[in-house]
């Protein structure tokens, strides 16, 4: 029986984001430049979509490109944004066909002009499907998100429009790029590395990590399947005790 088969579709996470790692990786091993890596990435890309809108999961987050990673090589960059443009127009149809909505979060402005505007197309294309959410990380890193939030908040304390005392926990979360979405109940990470890569620390603070050493290339149906299958047999207490969580689960069936 493989690990499809095994998943309860009716506890299957709302929402699972993934950090794909291991491009460079998989392309040195197999005597190719870093580039065929990104290149081989996007069937990993398209075999994780397929898998999380085949278990109904409604939110699908993936850190595409991070704000450091400007600091890589231009062909690299320029690779990435080529790729990032022909997935696009490529896969196209299949999120039209599956009615997945896609969207971005991230400084985008940053994003060259034709990325952007290819972007900024196919999210309009994809805005009124009604299934899976996939959200692009682009240009993204979590402390540029806190920051922005910061200052939206300092605008609107400027403003009068709020006051410090009135600064709560929702303040912040409705600041984020991420306003409206719930926070992940899953993070995946490919490649063996055992960080989270400045990558939705607010969103993740009880999230569930899961840690494979495959490389993103390399991941495909069943790798998705077989840390959905993990999370399934984890307690998520939140802070209770194991016996408060049976109580509470308790009264919630009565």
């Amino acid at each position: 029986m493989g690990y499809r088969e095994q998943i309860d579709k009716k506890k299957v996470p709302v929402h699972v984001a993934v950090i794909m790692d291991g491009n460079g990786r998989w392309a040195r091993k197999q005597g190719f430049i870093r580039t065929r890596g990104h290149e081989k990435g996007v069937d990993a890309v398209r075999n994780t979509v397929e898998a999380a809108a085949e278990l109904g999961i409604r939110y699908l987050t993936l850190y595409a490109f991070s704000t450091e990673n400007w600091n890589r090589p231009k062909y690299e960059i320029d690779a990435l944004m080529r790729i990032l443009v022909n997935s696009l127009h490529r896969e196209m149809k299949t999120l039209m066909d599956n009615k997945i909505r896609l969207t971005a979060i991230g400084d985008l402005k940053t994003l060259p002009p034709k990325s952007y505007l290819e972007l900024m197309q196919a999210i309009e294309k994809t805005r009124d499907n009604t299934g899976l959410t996939l959200l692009l990380a682009l240009s993204y890193s979590s402390r540029w998100e806190l920051l922005e939030a910061a200052r939206t908040i300092a605008e609107k304390v400027g403003r009068g429009d709020l006051t410090p005392d009135q600064i709560d926990l929702s303040t912040i979360t409705t600041s984020l790029t991420t306003a409206g979405i719930p926070d992940p109940e899953l993070l995946i990470r490919t490649s063996g590395e055992y960080r989270v890569s400045n990558f939705l620390l607010w969103q993740i603070a009880y999230t569930e990590l899961y840690f494979t050493t495959t490389l993103w290339p390399d991941f495909c149906k069943e790798d998705f399947f077989k840390a959905i299958l993990d999370f399934q047999h984890r307690e998520r207490r939140f802070g209770l005790t194991s016996e408060q969580l049976n109580e509470l689960e308790g009264t919630q069936r009565k």
